[in-house]
């Protein structure tokens, strides 16, 4: 089961608890009031999966916790982990064969979006609106579904939840309890629906057949122009708030080997890694000198545009993990770069790539911009897997963190910045 000490480390939750400390979770005494973290592990035909969700203000008497778990939580303290298997469709609606069915092309509506005409393609994810009015589809209907297949005149759709036929490893962490005040009215939520709505599942291809990510021109820009002139103003900014980045930096700390020599690809003033990283030498590959120079935890640096030539200006086997923060989402080149990284890595050596839901808009890739943020976990697979010089493939997100009072964005979002990652092993 996840071991959540990593993922939240510094967990804290500042004013969102209320004054009175509780023991323990009770439903029926004092209405409790509580923090948690959950973790959903999963398996496909390609990869593992883990997705955190941070659910940080829970009213026990009257939010739904999953069954399986709630004899597990109630009147346990803070920090006690509750964990669970449970079989495919026991945690959310099994998948039911009536979901899946074929529309005529037209049903699909392209012009949906003012001046976006979008097409149907195989294995992608879309709103029901896209084919509302067909199959009892409301037309204001914004839950995804998904296109199976498309062929001639037909698309195959597919209802059902991505991980209706999955067995999930469901996992809840009781991060801070505190006594409720008084209320009146509220809404209730069902934990299971928050924790699996939305996203998780999304990453996995459908029945094991390729995602069709590959038309439409993927990987044109807004800003088609050289990167040099962009990338030649240094950008000293921060290109996610301070939780966000602690989040991908545990990461780092807990998949790359101590001692280990360390590429950061597309390297910038912030490698994202903890201070005290414990790595044997890191060095950085990057468009900005001032951006590069600027960063203490780079124990060396080269200029390199990726997008203009997708060949890494190392040795074979020279390093033994690569990390990529924040910047998949800019190469105009990704099969071409993911090969050069396994050139460079040792056998068995890791390429960690993290992104979060920012990115400068004239330079991120179409592609990118177009997919919901639990299919860009996909996509980023399909790149480890396009060569196969790659597997032990895995993905990990986590959403719902605090974001960090001090940061600009606080008084409009409370809610740190997602991290997603995805990661791979040179065969």
């Amino acid at each position: 089961m996840t071991d959540f000490t990593e993922a939240l480390v510094g967990f804290e939750l500042g004013d969102e608890a209320g004054e009175s400390a509780v023991q323990s979770l009770e439903r029926t005494n004092g209405h409790a009031m509580c923090a948690m973290a959950f973790s959903l592990r999963w398996e496909s035909e390609i990869a593992r999966h883990t997705d955190q969700l941070v659910a940080r203000k829970l009213n026990l008497w009257r939010d739904i916790l999953p069954f399986e778990l709630e004899p597990e939580l109630m009147d346990k303290p803070v920090n006690h982990i509750a964990s669970r298997r449970l079989a495919p469709g026991q945690l959310i609606v099994p998948y039911q064969s009536d979901l899946c069915f074929n529309l005529r092309q037209r049903a699909f509506h392209r012009q949906l979006r003012k001046n976006n005409y979008i097409e149907p393609r195989a294995g992608r994810f879309y709103p029901r609106t896209f084919i509302g009015g067909s199959h009892g589809i409301f037309p204001e209907e914004r839950l995804p579904f998904r296109v199976s297949s498309v062929s001639g005149d037909m698309i195959g759709c597919d209802l059902n939840h991505p991980l209706a036929d999955r067995a999930l490893d469901l996992s809840a962490r009781i991060l801070d309890i505190w006594a409720a005040g008084e209320e009146h009215g509220g809404s209730c939520n069902d934990i299971a629906d928050m924790v699996t709505l939305n996203g998780p599942g999304m990453q996995a291809r459908w029945r094991g057949q390729p995602t069709d990510f590959w038309q439409d021109l993927p990987f044109a820009r807004v800003a088609g122009e050289p990167d040099a002139g962009f990338y030649a103003m240094p950008r000293l900014v921060p290109h996610v708030d301070q939780t966000a980045s602690a989040q991908i930096g545990q990461l780092y700390q807990r998949l790359l080997p101590p001692q280990s020599r360390v590429l950061d690809l597309m390297a910038s003033w912030q490698s994202h890694l903890p201070d005290a990283h414990g790595l044997g030498e890191v060095i950085g590959l990057g468009m900005n000198a001032e951006e590069l120079a600027a960063n203490p935890l780079l124990d060396g640096h080269r200029l390199h545009d990726l997008n203009l030539d997708p060949q890494l200006p190392y040795e074979d086997a020279e390093f033994s993990a690569v990390i990529c923060s924040l910047s998949v989402e800019y190469l105009v080149k990704p099969f071409e770069v993911f090969a050069e990284v396994a050139r460079v890595l040792q056998p068995g050596g890791r390429f960690i790539v993290t992104f979060s839901n920012r990115w400068f808009p004239p330079k991120v890739i179409r592609v990118w911009e177009g997919i919901h943020e639990f299919e860009r976990p996909g996509l980023t697979l399909e790149y480890f897997l396009r060569d196969g010089l790659f597997d032990q493939l895995e993905t990990w997100s986590v959403r719902g963190l605090p974001r960090p009072a001090d940061d600009k964005y606080a008084g409009r979002m409370a809610d740190s910045d997602p991290v997603y990652a995805v990661w791979g092993s040179k065969r």
